[in-house]
């Protein structure tokens, strides 16, 4: 007879909220026993250490090369591949378009996936912004919201302001308050960026990524946790209305298996978690839908000294293993100032290492309305790389979009204009959709089962009791800010849920055996 392995809690997904689920519910409970899965394998000898802080040379060195292009898409190398590939075991682990994979996703066509163990969270920029107005969903309860954002920061070993500000960059930012200082409380102010990045004396500064967040990822060393890689979860296992485990399958030779498991929690990402749900036949009706993504403007402009009385001497270099000198921040502030800009600065040297220029990088994004004909459409019948139902994405700016993504144009080029002279033609761009990486809404949460959300606000999925998703996707509102910060917060939820019933379940188990030692 064979015999099915058993673990207390099953996430599929080894990236920052799958991480960040480990954590807490290890946090909570020693022994908690806690199986992930990830059809990703290792980008270098570790799974889920950022490759910003990789030990390999040539890794290290790849990556911060893509860094250098300050578009997130590109550093993440997504722009490599977009022909299918034959296999999935035929990939490198890392980035890949998503019509790589098979997906219809030429509506959205920087859409890319993190094929590899720790998936976006080896490759993120660390930009941990905070939500603020219409981007928070606290469901009514603005104090629980407060907290949970604490936590997420502390998760995510969040640091105000890691990265400057040098005194080319308080010139930046000089300019920046005197723009936007009149439409935002003190909180909201331009102001260096929050960054999930540790500060030290010298060097560079670590990145939080999954290994670090779980530290068993990468390292092991806890009896109570099993990490499979180059497993694909390929069905959750239904009886009865229940979730009773996972079907898997292993990329290298196909075999498949299960594992049961008493409660499960997806944290694939924004495309995968509901296309594992619908897989398993799992598909209210707004699954897939209220797709979102931010637009994303992008400019640079070599900064003139001489209208800032700053000699070039003067000009701050970067850190060694960092990429720029300043990292800066813009939040929202509603309709006065809708945007989110992240401002990095960066200054360009001779052989000699002696300042040639320096350039202001303007990141812009634009929040876009949250529909439902947004959305992803699973295929009944075809099925992509993995073998998972095909994913055609329905996505396109509204009119009303429009209208915002040309005043962010015009706000760019104001702005840029305010620190040396600005070609437009060569250095401003609205990137296509898909561009960020920051996808939300797929698995939204809200407060009724009335088919316009998928989990309620701790993320558990509506018509079961023990099947939970967390991540970027449950994200419900219209976000203008980096996401991760704010998807991170579904994690925490979703982490304190299962928790809580992981000892209800306990306590029920136990009872049970007593009383059939009573009978």
């Amino acid at each position: 007879m064979t015999h099915t392995p058993h673990t207390d809690v099953l996430i599929v997904g080894s990236g920052i909220m799958g991480s960040g689920v480990a954590r807490l519910l290890r946090d909570s409970d020693p022994g908690l026993d806690i199986t992930m899965v990830d059809g990703g394998s290792a980008i270098g000898k570790a799974p889920g250490l950022h490759l910003h802080d990789v030990a390999d040379p040539a890794l290290w060195s790849r990556y911060n090369e893509r860094v250098d292009t300050g578009i997130q898409g590109m550093y993440t190398g997504a722009e490599v591949v977009r022909e299918v590939a034959e296999s999935l075991a035929g990939l490198t682990p890392g980035m890949f378009h998503a019509l790589a994979f098979g997906e219809d996703a030429e509506a959205m066509p920087a859409t890319a996936l993190a094929w590899n163990a720790g998936g976006m969270g080896v490759h993120w920029t660390a930009a941990t912004p905070w939500p603020a107005g219409p981007e928070v969903f606290d469901f009514g309860d603005p104090a629980q919201w407060a907290a949970d954002l604490d936590t997420a920061r502390r998760l995510l070993a969040v640091t105000p302001s890691p990265i400057g500000p040098t005194e080319v960059g308080r010139a930046v930012l000089d300019v920046l308050r005197r723009r936007y200082d009149a439409t935002a409380p003190d909180d909201r102010r331009p102001q260096p960026m929050p960054m999930a990045v540790t500060a030290t004396p010298s060097g560079p500064m670590p990145r939080t990524a999954p290994g670090t967040i779980f530290p068993a990822i990468a390292t092991g060393g806890d009896p109570a946790f099993t990490l499979m890689t180059g497993t694909l979860a390929t069905r959750l296992l239904v009886t009865d209305g229940r979730v009773t485990g996972v079907r898997l399958r292993r990329i290298t030779d196909g075999s498949e298996t299960e594992v049961h498991a008493d409660t499960v929690v997806v944290c694939a990402d924004a495309l995968r978690t509901p296309q594992l749900l619908f897989a398993s036949g799992i598909r209210p009706e707004a699954l897939g839908r209220y797709l979102n993504e931010h637009a994303f403007i992008t400019a640079q402009v070599l900064l003139d000294p001489d209208r800032f009385g700053i000699a070039l001497d003067d000009l701050p270099l970067p850190r060694p293993g960092e990429f720029s000198t300043d990292s800066l921040w813009l939040p929202q502030n509603g309709s006065a100032q809708p945007f989110h800009g992240q401002i990095m600065n960066r200054t360009y040297v001779d052989e000699h290492g002696r300042p040639l220029a320096h350039a202001v990088g303007l990141s812009l994004l634009v929040p876009v309305e949250s529909r439902p004909e947004h959305r992803l459409v699973f295929s009944e019948s075809e099925t992509d790389l993995a073998g998972l139902p095909c994913i055609g994405v329905e996505f396109a700016y509204s009119e009303d979009d429009r209208t915002l993504i040309d005043r962010g144009l015009a706000e760019v080029r104001s702005l840029a204009e305010e620190f040396g002279a600005f070609d437009p033609t060569t250095e401003l761009a609205l990137l296509p959709p898909g561009s960020s990486l920051h996808l939300t809404g797929t698995v939204r949460s809200g407060t009724a089962d009335d088919g316009t959300s998928v989990c309620d606000p701790d993320g558990r999925v509506w018509g079961f009791d023990n099947l939970y998703v967390a991540g970027n996707g449950v994200i419900p509102t219209a976000m203008a800010a980096n996401v991760t910060l704010t998807g991170a917060v579904t994690a925490v939820r979703a982490a304190r849920a299962v928790a809580t019933r992981a000892v209800s379940t306990r306590t029920a188990s136990l009872a049970a055996r007593r009383e059939e030692v009573r009978s």
